[in-house]
């Protein structure tokens, strides 16, 4: 099945993390890869606790992107692609996160037509789990899940910062 978790509230990642941690509880092993993501954040010292049931990797160019992606946000993007394709196809994962693909194809750092065809070839067994802003309408189209989070208030608007083991 593919999930997706959108929207511009804050869960869509937690929500991701939630999973992981019910999938490697249940001896699942999970494959957990970050687009556009490329810092230590308390979540990634946690899932990288959990053993071998659990991969994670970022692919991140370390730099937000503010108008335009550069070359090495597109190189990140690829190779984070190129990753759970072989994760997908391996046989090894029973779930595929893919963190803020979402917002990798907002920003055209990967092709919708190349993401389609990586879910309809993904082998029946693997959950697939997208998050990220802006899902796309094939996207949610597809899925077989879609929860969007919605932000009715937030304290990031009162002047508060992301703070860790909250947010980060």
């Amino acid at each position: 099945m593919l999930q997706v978790y959108t929207g511009n509230g804050k869960g869509k990642t937690t929500a991701a993390l939630g999973l992981t941690l019910r999938a490697a509880g249940a001896g699942l092993k999970v494959f957990f890869c970050q687009f556009m993501k490329n810092i230590e954040t308390s979540e990634s010292k946690t899932l990288k606790l959990l053993g071998e049931n659990v991969v994670f990797k970022q692919f991140g160019s370390g730099s937000y992107i503010i108008d335009t992606p550069t070359e090495k946000d597109f190189e990140c993007a690829l190779a984070g692609f190129t990753e759970i394709n072989h994760a997908a196809q391996s046989g090894q994962f029973d779930m595929v996160i893919a963190d803020e693909i979402c917002t990798a194809l907002r920003y055209k750092l990967l092709c919708i037509k190349n993401v389609m065809k990586f879910v309809r070839n993904c082998p029946k067994q693997t959950e697939l789990v997208f998050t990220g802003r802006c899902a796309c309408d094939i996207l949610i189209k597809t899925a077989d899940l879609v929860t969007e989070m919605i932000e009715i208030k937030h304290f990031f608007s009162d002047g508060v910062s992301a703070r860790r083991g909250i947010e980060f």
